[in-house]
This record gives structure tokens, C-alpha cells and sequence, in this order.
């Protein structure tokens, strides 16, 4: 890993430097792809600010780049701080290409052997899990038309938390679900 020291409009002291290039190190145990990375020091301009020491640190992966700022009073405040930012976006890196490659460690295998994304209580566990997310078995049944209160009643036999059915009060498809609070929650289709 080529690690890049330089300040703009302002000489880095030695100290800094080597310092710079220890801390920077720490990256190879998230990536073993990382072939140059640039440490960027400068100050604001601003006498106002009390942040006024910079540190920018850009990242060249293979196939990604990864940069990150901060400002702190002192240099090597604002190096820490960049270089936290800059190791949960490589880790975040990582785990994304882990899961990728491994996917059974990063959801549920079903009965046939087919992994299932894994979701938590609020939707899927990230953003990046949609995009992976795919439909790994598919069911077709007819749906028999019964009242909504016939279809919570199918609905407990089956221990399910949602139940597809066909309203006879309205003749059109319905799904019911249990709701977080307990009660029951209706979905019709229109038209």
C-alpha cells in the first residue's frame, strides 16, 4: 500500500507524517486491495471557526474508492477522525463482498438449500440487502372467496401473520395481516 503524506498550502511536520502512515496502515486488515492512499492535510482559512484543522483521506481500491474528511483544533484530532470514517466504509466494503460470496452466513437457508435474505423487525437489515434480495420460491393457489372475518379465523389455524383471500363483500382480492399492536390490518385491491 502506497500511503501519500501532503499538506496544501502548509508543511506536515515529520511527527505527523509518521504518524499519518501508522494509523493509515491499520486499513489493510479491512481490505487487501488497497493500492494508494492520499492523506491531505490543510487548514480553514476562517479564523472564526475553532475547527479549523482538516484532514482528507482518499482511499484507492480496486474497484471503488473511499474518502472521507474531518475538522478538528489539531491535526491529529481531525487524522482520527477521518481515519474512523474511512475504516467503517472499508468495513462496510468488506462485509458487503463477504456476504456476497458466503451468503448463507448472511441470512436464513431454507429447507432445499437455497439461502433467504434475512429481514428484521423494521424491513430488510440495509439498504444494499434490497438489491441482493430475490424470490427463492413461489407459491400458486386459488384463493377461496370467504369474509374477512373467516379469513383471521384461517388465518390463526395456519399460524401465519398474513392471509390472501377473496373478499365477498367487495369480490375482489384481499390480504389480511396481523399487525404489530395485535389487530388486524386490510389490504384490497382496487379496480
Amino acid at each position: 500500500m502506497d500511503i501519500e503524506v501532503r499538506g496544501k498550502n502548509r508543511p506536515v511536520p515529520s511527527r505527523l507524517k509518521v504518524a499519518a502512515r501508522e494509523k493509515v496502515a491499520r486499513i489493510a486488515k479491512f481490505t487487501h486491495d488497497a493500492g494508494r492512499v492520499e492523506v491531505d492535510f490543510s487548514e480553514a482559512k476562517n479564523r472564526r471557526v475553532a475547527n479549523s484543522q482538516l484532514c482528507e483521506i482518499t482511499v484507492h481500491l480496486k474497484r471503488h474508492f473511499v474518502k472521507a474528511h474531518a475538522a478538528a483544533t489539531e491535526p491529529e484530532a481531525a487524522l482520527d477522525l477521518a481515519i474512523d470514517k474511512v475504516e467503517h466504509q472499508v468495513s462496510r466494503i468488506k462485509d458487503k463482498r463477504v456476504s456476497r460470496s458466503h451468503p448463507r452466513r448472511r441470512g436464513v437457508v431454507d429447507g432445499n438449500g437455497a439461502a433467504v435474505a434475512a429481514f428484521s423487525a423494521h424491513g430488510v437489515d440495509d439498504e444494499e440487502a434490497d438489491a441482493d434480495a430475490r424470490i427463492v420460491k413461489v407459491k400458486r393457489f386459488n384463493a377461496k372467496p370467504m369474509d374477512p372475518e373467516e379469513a383471521a379465523l384461517q388465518m390463526g389455524l395456519l399460524s401465519h401473520d398474513f392471509f390472501l383471500f377473496t373478499n365477498t363483500e367487495t369480490g375482489r382480492a384481499a390480504v389480511l395481516y396481523r399487525r404489530h399492536d395485535g389487530h388486524f390490518g386490510l389490504i384490497e385491491a382496487s379496480g
